[in-house]
């Protein structure tokens, strides 16, 4: 589990350079209609659908592990072996407003 949040400002960070690199790619393709219908760019698409499913379901995963250490950090028993043993509470993996919402490509 990733336990500091200078991590997952650095993983989203890496996630947004990412972004911005598949929108220099679709740039180019709008450019060139034939790039468009070609089998290999239609795998893309799909690869990169699935891609973004499999982001999603892991960041989901994360966040509802950090919930339930989180929780059980709060209670008894375990607030005190917590104490004594320097556990932290750990940081949810949060986007910025703007990232909730995936822009509109239009491939057609």
């Amino acid at each position: 589990m990733i336990e500091d949040e200078t991590l997952l400002r650095r993983l989203y960070e890496a996630q947004t350079a990412v972004g911005r690199g598949m929108a220099n790619v679709f740039a180019v393709v709008e450019s060139y209609p034939e790039l468009r219908s070609s089998d290999q760019f239609l795998e893309l698409q799909a690869q990169l659908e699935g891609s973004e499913n499999r982001i999603n379901i892991t960041r989901m995963r994360f966040n509802d592990a950090v919930r339930d250490y989180n929780s059980t950090l709060r209670m008894l028993p375990w607030n005190l072996v917590a104490s004594l043993g320097s556990f932290q509470r750990k940081a949810y993996f949060r986007s910025e407003e703007e990232a909730r919402n995936a822009p509109d490509l239009d491939f057609d």
